[in-house]
């Protein structure tokens, strides 16, 4: 394929993650860019800028500009700027934190102030969802909300890595009408398996009744 075909195959999409502090969208967009997580919390003040690129399909790329907004810049002077010329606006919570979520009602009002006549795809991004044990939000609430609002409903982990890429690949697709194979869509998930192994208890043998020879059965189990 020619140098022209790659351009004409080629998109820059802006890509804008707003909500509250410390619901993990820098480590979202850490965890996408880099592949990396810090345990460490620093405040995003302003934007913070990220880049990559990643294939769709065979023939057909895409330049993702990862915007991170911080989130003290609800009803702030600039955010307007930030949101500006963005095709996908993610709207993160932390599914341990109630009030992350229920501010989102003003974070999604903001957006469509600012973006009248032209509205971006939209995300709703539960993040930490390897805190199962701590959820505040009911995954019921989190579908109903996006649903609500014409939302694509995600769950990740930026800690594991949980869903991360399948975010960012999936909502770039549905903005480019792109139809991503099973494979490609299935969210990636970390397993981890504790093999238990049972001592054998102190059993009187029992005399076989037959002359036969024993057959020594074992159970395989396959982890997918």
């Amino acid at each position: 394929m020619s140098d022209s075909e790659d351009d004409a195959n080629e998109k820059q999409v802006k890509i804008v993650l707003l909500g509250d502090g410390s619901a993990g969208k820098t480590s979202i967009s850490e965890r996408f860019s880099k592949d990396a997580f810090s345990r460490d919390y620093n405040q995003t003040l302003g934007i913070d800028y990220y880049l990559k690129r990643i294939n769709l399909t065979h023939s057909y790329n895409v330049t993702l500009a990862v915007n991170d907004v911080g989130g003290q810049t609800l009803g702030g002077a600039m955010l307007d700027k930030y949101i500006y010329g963005a095709d996908i606006v993610l709207l993160v919570y932390d599914v341990t934190n109630l009030q992350s979520f229920e501010n989102l009602e003003d974070w999604y009002s903001t957006v469509m102030k600012y973006c009248a006549g032209r509205k971006p795809l939209f995300a709703l991004v539960g993040n930490k969802n390897d805190l199962e044990n701590l959820r505040a939000v009911k995954t019921e609430k989190h579908h109903q909300f996006a649903k609500d609002h014409d939302m694509i409903p995600f769950f990740v982990s930026a800690k594991t890595g949980e869903s991360v890429e399948n975010l960012f690949r999936q909502v770039s697709a549905n903005l480019m009408h792109i139809v991503l194979p099973k494979t490609d869509t299935d969210a990636r998930s970390i397993i981890t398996a504790t093999i238990v192994r049972q001592e054998p208890q102190n059993l009187t043998p029992i005399k076989p009744m037959s002359t036969k020879s024993n057959t020594t059965r074992t159970s395989i189990c396959s982890l997918q």
